[in-house]
């Protein structure tokens, strides 16, 4: 008796520790219009509470996030809170259409969600339009109160967020490409924190820095906010530890480059134990898509401009040089594959979870590029992407999930296939220009998926139009990266490569140019979720679908009904 007593005791301490741990962080986000002055010239664009970027979030896991939008833009726009799982709270998720409709010019939303199960460094962005190039910031979550990080303690903690700047303003670029079935004008810039650096015009003093100690050790938190580019990051003669990605632990991994996708975190420490000095960090494009074969149709363009920062040491001489990082070739795919796929999960680590081995779900979803009828557009088609065929459409009239909460049909349809509905030679540019296999019809198309269910995602890509790498981006959950490679997916050899004991857990995958990457999860929150491309350009473009994950048997697993502030269409 007095066992279970003292064992009742201990359970309701560590009960109440867990609760006192958790805090309520609430904050306001005023988006407006704000003139900047980068590269020679003034810009209006919308911006967070005057910023860019805009406001760094800190909370601890539990807390609950409370975040009040104030839209005083000219624009439509939402709020996506990029890699947060949003258990039970789908309609926090934020993309436009799909969890629910714009907050329109004047209007305003209240975000509300728990970060649980989950530490590490994620990112808010808008959800709308091109606005994201601008609205967007950190959300950084630390371990609760009392709990240690699984790696040595840094000194300092700073957000290094990549993004892309434009001369030019950013809606009307899209609206352009919208217009004339092109693909949207490429960025004039990249930023380090907002910070063009001193590589580009009228730009000498808006150059990042960061002062750092020798001995000392610094925790980046690095984000890709980039719209349309996959980024090489360095800093010279100073390599980094990995420590986690996506906000999920992995096995400390030192190199000298980190690779990111857009919408990828990584967090590195960096270790100050180089001569006193300043040395440059830099970042600039993996133009995965190369050189084009003959007869192959030519590789987009791309920024090829470089961005870079300055890390200085206490008592480093002002009248030194710094030294810059050798950087890779811009279409250097083995160094970008050997980071993706050298890093593994830390398992047993913090909130680690393994891999489901029982598969409800199986899917093979081509992704890639192809054509949509438009009789306004010139040739009378415009540049579309897919993923099996099918080339989203985000509805008008009402978002996915609330046609999913309150079973209002004619918003989706559940049909879109497990399988493409044609094989073919998927990775071979004799493909490239295949009429047959270029038309992509447009329809807004979702897979369902009963609760808890587990799904197996081959995501393989097509040289149809061009091969390149693809940012795969899943809503609400993480996933497991089993293994990725080149070519065409072998079902017979290739699961032979799954690492089912420590592969990475994130919300994004970069699959591989002309390549393929295998992906696990279980559907275990209910609601309307959007899995799709995270370059921008080919998100319009259709190159994304969604799972609707059916409600559980119980309260704990049905999702709660909307806000009474939920926007309207």
């Amino acid at each position: 008796m007095l066992r279970l007593l003292f064992l009742l005791t201990c359970a309701l301490a560590l009960l109440a520790s867990s609760v006192a741990s958790a805090a309520i962080v609430e904050r306001s986000f005023y988006v407006k219009n704000l003139t900047v002055r980068r590269l020679c010239s003034e810009q209006v664009v919308t911006a967070v509470n005057g910023s860019l970027p805009g406001p760094t979030l800190r909370v601890r896991e539990g807390d609950t996030l409370i975040v009040h939008v104030f839209n005083k833009s000219p624009y439509d726009l939402s709020i996506h809170w990029h890699g947060v799982f949003q258990l039970l709270s789908a309609w926090a998720d934020g993309p436009s259409m799909v969890t629910q409709c714009p907050i329109t010019p004047g209007g305003k939303y209240t975000y509300k969600f728990k970060l649980l199960q989950q530490e590490g460094t994620l990112w808010w962005h808008a959800h709308f339009s091109l606005l994201r190039a601008t609205v967007y910031g950190a959300l950084i979550i630390r371990p609760r109160s009392g709990h240690p990080y699984p790696f040595p303690k840094p000194n300092k903690e700073i957000p290094i967020l990549l993004g892309e700047w434009w001369n030019a303003d950013v809606v009307g670029i899209e609206r352009e490409a919208a217009a004339t079935g092109a693909p949207p004008k490429i960025s004039d810039a990249y930023t380090i924190n907002g910070l063009p650096g001193d590589l580009y015009n009228c730009s000498q003093n808006r150059m990042y820095k960061l002062k750092v100690q020798k001995g000392k050790t610094y925790l980046l938190r690095i984000i890709n906010a980039a719209l349309d580019n996959q980024l090489f990051f360095k800093i010279a003669n100073h390599n980094m530890t990995v420590v986690a990605v996506d906000a999920g632990y992995t096995v400390p991994y030192v190199t000298d480059v980190v690779v990111t996708g857009p919408g990828q975190t990584v967090d590195v420490l960096l270790a100050a134990d180089q001569e006193v000095g300043s040395y440059f960090m830099a970042a600039n494009a993996y133009a995965s898509a190369g050189p084009a074969p003959p007869a192959f149709p030519a590789p987009p363009p791309f920024d090829n401009t470089t961005t870079r920062g300055i890390v200085v040491y206490e008592g480093a001489p002002t009248s030194a040089t710094p030294i810059m990082p050798l950087m890779p070739a811009f279409t250097d795919t083995p160094t970008a594959h050997k980071f993706f796929t050298s890093i593994t999960g830390l398992a047993g680590g913090p909130h680690w979870v393994p891999v489901p081995r029982h598969i409800d779900e199986h899917m093979f979803v081509t992704v890639g590029l192809g054509l949509s009828i438009c009789p306004t557009c010139l040739n009378g088609t415009r540049l579309s992407a897919s993923m099996n065929n099918f080339s989203f459409a985000r509805p008008s009239s009402l978002s996915m999930l609330q046609a999913f909460f309150f079973n209002v049909s004619g918003i989706y349809t559940p049909d879109f296939p497990d399988t493409p509905p044609v094989k073919f030679d998927y990775t071979n540019v004799i493909n490239a220009v295949n009429p047959s296999l270029l038309i992509t019809p447009k329809s807004t198309s979702v897979k369902v998926l009963k609760y808890n269910a587990t799904v197996e995602m081959v995501l393989q890509n097509t040289a149809l139009l061009g091969v390149e790498n693809h940012p795969i981006h899943l809503h609400g959950f993480n996933f497991h990266m089993l293994a990725q490679g080149f070519g065409n997916y072998d079902p017979v050899n290739d699961p032979k490569k799954f690492n089912l004991i420590n592969p990475l857990s994130r919300n994004t995958i970069n699959v591989p140019v002309g390549g393929w990457g295998v992906i696990r999860f279980t559907a275990n929150n209910p609601g309307v979720w959007f899995i799709h491309c995270h370059l921008e350009a080919h998100l319009p473009m259709g190159l994304a679908t969604a799972f609707v994950v059916e409600n559980g048997p119980t309260p704990e697993s049905t999702l709660p009904p909307p806000p009474v502030d939920l926007p309207q269409c």
